[in-house]
């Protein structure tokens, strides 16, 4: 049976929750594989509004197993939050299994992720500032604090002591910042444990068992390819694989499983945080593309940078992941525009002009986008259920977008609805 990932392309944002959304609804197993709660997916079904950010987007399906792997950061209080949230909207949670190596984020991670921004000055990266990189650093300097400690209440005061004093001298004697008074962030997290006590299980046993009984697997993917901490726009990226790959690590599986990769992009390209854009439009255009498309962050809220099409970003992330089609979201956005433009290559300062994306920052912020202009739009495109319904100038600028990154579009998103979606 089919084993999906999906991954998202550009910086993030791409509209994944939506795609997941539709293969989550003909999956029995959804997994979550790394990152946190600085992910966020909106999943509009049947009219209502979820914003998920921790838990699986198969949730909103009763009988579908919901799976959180070790290689997520898992915040308890934000996860709680959001179990609460959905119980009280009468989703069942009682398909849903965290693997105990899942890395816990404390509050010092929090305190840290904020007070070493503030330290970087104007240089800072741009985090959500939700711990997710400090609580990295502890998975990779091993002295971090799992789910297993969580549940195990004696396990937990022990480690929160260890590593909480530690913590305590960088904060107070690096940042300045004020000590936690440990005792209470053992009382307050001990509880968490016990809440998440019945969740806890093993994600790679039940991922390869789901295999093995042929039932279909969705990975869903957090973040994005231009996040990815060796292959995105380093230094600022997440700090964990969104990549294809990733998935095998974070979850506990082999590559073999994996039958299926879809690679989702906007029709335009966005991103959120400092960092280079080489299309980004800093103009009337760019505020219509934000403004009709609602780009504003679904964790922070923050207003996303917009762009062009860039097929250089998406190329990279075609040969990267490995990708078998791409799902293009929000076309629908693009109306009513005269001119549509896709970045085709980079031009470099001393005249080159290369077609692959650049491995450093350094020769990134040097590029200049070479454009394809395009006739645009008029039509409301919301209701098209089929490619030949499309208007013919949409039909073509899909077909050079498959042209220039190299790989099908198999799905055109043209409306927020899971069922606005035009499958090929």
């Amino acid at each position: 049976m089919p084993a999906n990932i999906v991954i998202g392309t550009q910086w993030g944002d791409e509209g994944k929750g939506k795609i997941i959304d539709i293969i989550s609804s003909r999956a029995d197993v959804v997994v979550r594989s790394q990152g946190g709660n600085n992910a966020g997916h909106t999943v509009v079904n049947n009219g209502e509004v979820y914003k998920l950010h921790l838990i699986p987007s198969g949730i909103l399906y009763k009988d579908t197993l919901c799976l959180i792997g070790a290689g997520v950061v898992l915040d308890p209080k934000d996860f709680i939050g959001e179990l609460d949230g959905l119980e009280g909207r009468g989703i069942s949670t009682a398909n849903l299994k965290i693997d105990p190596r899942a890395h816990v984020v404390m509050p010092w991670h929090i305190a840290l992720d904020g007070l070493s921004e503030a330290f970087r000055g104007g240089k800072d990266i741009g985090t959500t500032k939700r711990g997710i990189g400090p609580a990295y650093m502890d998975k990779y300097e091993r002295c971090g604090i799992r789910v297993y400690d969580l549940v195990h209440p004696e396990v937990l005061a022990e480690k929160i002591q260890s590593t909480g004093k530690l913590k305590n001298k960088i904060i107070t004697e690096v940042y300045g910042g004020e000590a936690f008074d440990l005792d209470a962030v053992t009382a307050e997290y001990t509880e968490y444990g016990k809440r998440l006590l019945p969740f806890v299980d093993d994600v790679s046993v039940l991922t390869f068992e789901a295999d093995k009984a042929g039932k279909t697997i969705m990975f869903e993917g957090a973040q994005a390819t231009l996040l990815d901490i060796d292959f995105g726009t380093y230094p600022y990226v997440t700090s964990s694989h969104p990549l294809s790959a990733g998935v095998c690590i974070g979850t506990g599986v082999g590559p073999k499983i994996i039958t299926n990769i879809i690679g989702v992009a906007k029709a335009y390209t966005t991103r959120v945080g400092k960092g280079p854009f080489p299309t980004e439009l800093d103009d009337e255009i760019g505020e219509q593309i934000r403004n009709v498309g609602g780009e504003f962050g679904t964790t922070t809220g923050r207003p996303r940078r917009t762009g062009w099409f860039d097929a250089v970003i998406v190329r990279h992330s075609v040969r990267v992941n490995g990708l078998d089609s791409l799902a293009i979201n929000k076309l629908d956005t693009l109306a009513n525009l005269d001119t549509l433009k896709i970045c085709t290559a980079y031009k470099m300062p001393d005249g080159r002009v290369i077609e692959n994306f650049p491995p450093t920052l350094e020769e990134l912020e040097g590029c200049t986008p070479v454009y394809e202009e395009f006739p645009g739009f008029t039509e409301d495109i919301s209701g098209c259920r089929s490619f030949d319904e499309l208007p013919e100038n949409c039909k073509k600028y899909i077909a050079r977008l498959e042209e220039l990154v190299g790989c099908p579009v198999s799905m055109v998103g043209v409306g927020p609805d899971r069922s606005q979606i035009i499958e090929r």
